[in-house]
């Protein structure tokens, strides 16, 4: 299981960062070159989320992504340190039915992450929230010489 880690002060000019780095980490790990732009989306909305709780909560702590790759997967979480409700993890969907989510445009963020991907984690509590999103990877294609 090969990480990466991406830690960035919680500004919008680097966000676009993150999204060309997790789409590269994320080709090289096996994604499908169909979805990399579907991770790319997925990664800005997750760290726009994040660059959002911490400008709200005077946070000054970095927000941290993670690229993992495993085998048959490739992850990605994206963390904040934004104190949230204690809450079980839970799906998107789940999170968009639930009413004391924070904000319309936290709800929004989230609805657009599980619209472009099918495996998705939320979860939060007092020290920080993530979103963990997840895709199949194919394995190498075999090189004769």
């Amino acid at each position: 299981m090969a990480t990466v880690e991406l830690r960035f002060s919680a500004l919008p000019e680097h966000v676009r960062t993150a999204r060309l780095v997790a789409a590269a980490v994320a080709r090289r790990a096996g994604v499908d070159e169909a979805v990399l732009d579907e991770v790319r989306l997925a990664v800005g909305e997750a760290c726009t989320r994040a660059v959002g709780l911490h400008q709200h909560g005077g946070i000054s702590a970095p927000v941290k992504v993670l690229l993992i790759e495993e085998e048959k997967q490739f992850s990605i979480e994206v963390g904040d340190e934004a104190p949230h409700a204690p809450v079980r993890a839970r799906s998107a969907d789940e999170v968009l039915g639930d009413p004391d989510v924070e904000t319309e445009e936290d709800e929004m963020g989230l609805a657009v992450i599980s619209g472009l991907v099918d495996d998705v984690e939320v979860s939060a509590g007092e020290s920080g929230g993530s979103i963990r999103m997840r895709w199949p990877t194919t394995p190498p294609a075999a090189t004769f010489t």
